[in-house]
């Protein structure tokens, strides 16, 4: 895909973690939809969306964390700073403390032609679970372009 300059999409995001023992975990989820379905490494991620016009990029990670877990986020956000993914797309992210029960996660949905040239319209979640992972469980499962964001995160727990 070759993309004009200036068209990257830009999102914001939040990644959830809790400390357990020594290490941390961290909340990702799974991408969902037909095109997901089967896959696992590089098909979790950490919750983000599009920053609206005009938008703050805190307030649209805040707004897409809740769409897509069903979890209203709180507490101190810390800043990640922002990673570039393989297609150009921009993540701006913070980190937050927290926990939950992954088993009651719910996200939002979108429509889409399913199957491909069938004229039916199917909804499916936009992401359909979520699941804590320690860091090494993190890198095996994380969109590489975001396990910088874990990493940033693991270090600074690291000095406090």
């Amino acid at each position: 895909m070759v993309r004009k300059s200036g068209t990257a999409k830009t999102s914001a995001g939040l990644l959830m973690y809790r400390i357990r023992g020594k290490h941390v975990e961290v909340l990702l989820v799974h991408l969902g939809g037909p095109f997901w379905a089967k896959t696992d490494r590089g098909a979790w991620v950490i919750p983000k969306g599009e920053i609206h016009p005009g938008e703050e990029p805190i307030a649209a990670a805040q707004r897409e964390f809740e769409e897509e877990t069903g979890i209203r986020p709180e507490g101190d956000f810390i800043p990640l700073g922002s990673v570039t993914h393989r297609g150009g797309k921009i993540v701006h992210a913070w980190a937050f403390e927290g926990d939950c029960d992954t088993s009651r996660l719910h996200s939002n949905t979108f429509s889409m032609e399913w199957p491909p040239r069938s004229g039916r319209q199917q909804e499916f979640p936009e992401v359909d679970r979520g699941e804590f992972f320690n860091v090494d469980g993190a890198r095996e499962k994380i969109n590489p372009a975001e396990f910088d964001l874990v990493m940033r995160l693991d270090k600074l727990l690291a000095r406090e």
